[in-house]
């Protein structure tokens, strides 16, 4: 029993030693076959590249070649600078909706100068369709007295005055009216009337204008403003001027807008300018206003207003029983316009810039090729015409 055991014994530490043999051949044929795969997937991938490689020794640089590429590398950098600022700067689309904006007001921007004619007699009157007319009241408008050399004198501001005289001249047409059967052809004025006259008439021979600015809140209806002497009893402004001919209503508008500014928005009267000479008459601006919203890349509107404007002038004659004025009847457009400000994708900045950059590469590398060829033929001709 002893020795079958022994016996047993080495013939298993045999096998176990051929088994272990076998085992490490085994890994070494699978470690070369691992090391030939991955030295064919390395060909494969090299293969790919196209962009194969020279050795050193076989480039040869030339003057030429060294500027084709600073030409090169600052056009790259221009258009790469170019297409940058084109990318960071935003766009504006617009759009268009009906307008359903209901009892808001609409705010008027005015800003203009009057060269001949007094703060005094100017006035800023306001009417719409529903049939309100304000009469510088609820405004915020200022009135500046200027001197024959545009320089201003004095500050004043506008509040229930020319409501009164407005109330006062219809009171004084009334009893006008009332006593005129006694006394057909006899108008008095009070001492304030006859100090106000004076005053106006001093100021006219010293050349005042007057320039007015501020904003009138109106109803979001179609209506008009007018500058002019209206506020004026007819029987002062008769003996002031004379005749509704010597009313010199010449204008220059600085800014009239009828909402905040955004950007690129151009009012076309602004910086209009209307001098009479040696005449006198009415203006009419007719004012077609679009409601707009500009939407910053912010997200955050601007509720504002664009429009386009019409002009008329009509001539006044000695039979004329209106006196000259300057109007503004604006009416609103149904449509409400939305501007919205976006940038352009990345990817799109991408693709110009590769196109832009690759296409100068190709290029300078052609140009490149030309200059060396074109200098080398050049270099070989010269060189056999010395050798002959």
């Amino acid at each position: 029993m002893r020795k079958r055991y022994v016996a047993v014994g080495v013939y298993c530490q045999r096998k176990s030693t051929y088994s272990y043999s076998k085992k490490s051949t085994y890994l070494s044929d699978l470690r070369k076959l691992i090391k030939r795969r991955k030295m064919g997937l390395k060909q494969t991938i090299r293969s790919l590249d196209a962009f194969p490689r020279t050795e050193e020794h076989l480039l040869q640089k030339t003057q030429s070649g060294a500027l084709v590429s600073i030409v090169g590398l600052v056009i790259m950098a221009t258009l790469f600078t170019h297409e940058l600022t084109y990318y960071l700067t935003t766009y504006t689309v617009h759009e268009m909706s009906v307008d359903f904006k209901r009892g808001e007001t609409l705010p008027i921007h005015i800003n203009m100068t009057f060269p001949s004619l007094p703060c005094d007699v100017a006035s800023v009157d306001a009417i719409d369709l529903s049939g309100k007319h304000e009469v510088d009241l609820d405004t915020n408008i200022w009135k500046l007295r200027l001197n024959s050399h545009g320089h201003i004198i004095g500050t004043e501001y506008l509040s229930d005055l020319v409501e009164k005289q407005h109330t006062t001249r219809n009171h004084d047409d009334k009893e006008h009216h009332d006593g005129s059967a006694k006394k057909p052809h006899k108008f008095s004025f009070d001492k304030d009337a006859e100090n106000m006259i004076n005053k106006v008439k001093k100021a006219l021979e010293n050349g005042e204008g007057c320039r007015v600015y501020g904003v009138l809140d109106v109803q979001r209806v179609a209506g008009n403003f007018h500058i002019s002497v209206h506020a004026l009893n007819i029987y002062v402004a008769q003996m002031i001027f004379g005749g509704a001919t010597h009313v010199n209503v010449s204008h220059m508008i600085h800014d009239l807008s009828f909402g905040p500014k955004y950007p690129g928005l151009h009012n076309p009267l602004d910086d209009t300018v209307r001098i009479l000479h040696d005449t006198s008459g009415t203006f009419k601006y007719y004012v077609k206003i679009v409601p707009t919203e500009y939407r910053y890349i912010s997200k955050e509107v601007l509720p504002t207003n664009q429009f386009s404007v019409s002009e008329y002038f009509s001539p006044m004659n000695e039979f004329d029983r209106t006196w000259p004025a300057v109007y503004f009847l604006y009416d609103l457009s149904p449509i409400t316009v939305t501007i919205k400000e976006e940038r352009r994708s990345f990817l799109h900045f991408i693709t110009r810039l590769s196109a832009v950059l690759g296409g100068t590469f190709a290029l300078t590398g052609m140009l490149d090729r030309w200059m060396y060829r074109l200098i080398k033929a050049l270099t070989t001709t010269s060189a056999r015409g010395a050798f002959q």
